[in-house]
């Protein structure tokens, strides 16, 4: 094995055994990556939150979740890599971690952070010909996006009591714009606000996407979201197509074309 170094998203300098042989990632879109790329016998550790792909959701260790790790569980898998992004970890998590284990970051808010991330990664797990295949893709299905004649002003709600939306500078507002949407949040700081019930009629959006996750929004809460914002159309949706970064980005396309129907 060599050893190479690697920059991260966070520009910090990466030392790694190279190719990593026992990878823990604490990123669920990033396990799901991971598996893509075909690192079955590599990755030795994921969180309790990585449900895709379901067979590594069942089978691999897991080492907590995202917003805090299990440290002796990650201690007794002895990693050569850890994998984790600025947004979904803690600070003081990755502090530990960074004095024990090289520790590779991600930072995402926009389309091509997301793809400069699947090509980084293919470069650190010596996996180059699966990421420049699977970014063909994703940029070539996203290209192919027949957008709505007219852009609907949505709210994209993450959150319940306090009631939270992704702003502007968040992945998700990329993700609502690559699909035909402009985010009824126009604030270029706040990333996930709070909003009262007077704050979101004002705004006044044409749509209510209530997403899936982080909060599990269900057909019942529609119901409330209805009788308090009447002016606007309630719909439920997959948080995993416009927050999830790496190989999820391939179906994200196909689903923002049936969820255009809908809003049509």
């Amino acid at each position: 094995m060599l050893t190479k170094k690697h920059i991260d998203q966070l520009k910090r300098e990466v030392t790694i055994e190279f190719p990593p042989k026992r990878i823990i990632s604490l990123v669920p879109s990033q396990t799901e990556l991971l598996y893509s790329f075909g690192l079955e016998e590599e990755v030795v550790g994921i969180t309790k939150f990585c449900i895709h792909p379901s067979e590594w959701f069942r089978s691999k260790q897991r080492i907590g979740g995202t917003k805090k790790v299990n440290h002796e569980a990650i201690a007794r898998l002895q990693p050569d890599l850890i994998i984790a992004n600025k947004e979904e970890n803690t600070k003081e998590d990755i502090a530990l971690l960074e004095t024990r284990y090289p520790v590779w970051i991600s930072d995402i808010k926009r389309y091509d952070d997301a793809i400069e991330m699947i090509s980084m990664l293919g470069q650190l797990t010596d996996r180059k010909s699966q990421s420049n295949r699977l970014l063909e893709q994703i940029n070539r299905a996203f290209a192919n996006i027949n957008l709505p004649t007219s852009r609907k002003r949505v709210l994209y709600v993450i959150w319940n009591e306090p009631i939270m939306a992704a702003g502007k500078d968040t992945f998700i507002n990329e993700m609502l714009h690559k699909a035909g949407f402009d985010n009824a949040i126009t604030s270029p700081t706040a990333r996930y606000p709070e909003l009262t019930t007077e704050d979101i009629i004002s705004l006044n959006p044409d749509f209510i996407f209530l997403s899936s996750e982080p909060f599990p929004f269900v057909e019942k809460h529609i119901e409330r979201f209805a009788t308090n914002f009447n002016n606007s159309r309630i719909i439920l949706v997959d948080g995993e197509f416009f927050s999830w970064y790496g190989s999820r980005m391939l179906l994200a396309p196909s689903y923002f074309q049936e969820l255009t129907k809908q809003t049509e």
